[in-house]
């Protein structure tokens, strides 16, 4: 068995201060996938980078305070990849993979464009020439008897049970029509699967809520935290768990436990 933690922590410093590193203490995790840093290595106590028992990688932005991501993980890899080979967004720290003989893991954050239309312009960008790139990395996999395994803040909800106020959200990012369809083609042309969903079907299953309103008293969310899997993994999974009482960030903790060897 392996279990696999992701979440956005909206600060790794803010979500220490939460007691988040004494939760993942006992969690008895393989992996704890992480997005949205915002720090930089000069901001990692030995704490934040290496917990005990764990090691870290991380993808820094070259803005402070801003995006990052990292992967911890109580297993050595034979490889480790910091960004994904685009200028751009690699500036932006948003990608970390760890490399094992049957598995890749990947800790991921996706661009948010709900802040202006540059943004959007920008999470469009970020879409076209993540979509090939997932694609390829899966048929190098596959091609080496590797399943992978994306772990991440995607910051789309691909189905109205995604999310409470769908009919409000359609012309929203997040829940654009051209969004909701990049997912559909990795699931469907890429082959990916939406792990959460092949496991649990029931709705209002959420990992994030607006800080505005009373969302989360409410569950009032999105489902936009994922683990996304090659169907040799994903057929694997035992059981999953969204930690809502866990009030880290705005974001829920999101775990999977999968019958699986990384030998």
């Amino acid at each position: 068995m392996i279990k696999i933690i992701t979440a956005n922590l909206n600060g790794i410093r803010s979500a220490e201060r939460k007691a988040f590193f004494s939760w993942f203490a006992t969690q008895d995790a393989d992996f704890l996938c992480v997005q949205e840093l915002k720090a930089q290595l000069a901001d990692m106590t030995p704490t934040l980078h290496s917990p005990d028992g764990y090691q870290g990688h991380f993808h820094y932005a070259q803005k402070k305070g801003y995006s990052g991501t990292g992967l911890y993980t109580r297993h050595t890899p034979k490889n480790v990849q910091i960004g994904f080979g685009n200028d751009e967004f690699d500036a932006e720290g948003r990608y970390v993979a760890l490399y094992f003989p049957r598995l890749i893991i990947l800790s991921v954050y996706l661009p948010s464009g709900s802040s202006s239309p540059d943004r959007q312009a920008a999470k469009f960008r970020f879409l076209d020439v993540f979509m090939p790139y997932l694609i390829n990395l899966r048929k190098t996999a596959q091609a080496n008897g590797q399943e992978i395994v994306l772990c991440g803040d995607i910051n789309i909800a691909h189905q109205e049970i995604d999310l409470k106020n769908w009919k409000g959200n359609i012309k929203n990012s997040g829940f654009l029509p051209e969004e909701r369809a990049w997912l559909t083609r990795l699931f469907d042309e890429g082959g990916y699967v939406d792990v959460f969903r092949y496991i649990d079907p029931r709705p209002e299953q959420y990992t994030w809520w607006s800080q505005r309103g009373a969302a989360y008293e409410k569950n009032v969310g999105w489902r936009i935290d994922y683990q996304i899997a090659t169907p040799g993994l994903a057929h694997t999974v035992q059981n999953t768990l969204i930690y809502k009482e866990q009030k880290f960030s705005d974001h829920a903790p999101l775990s999977m436990q999968y019958a699986f060897s990384l030998d």
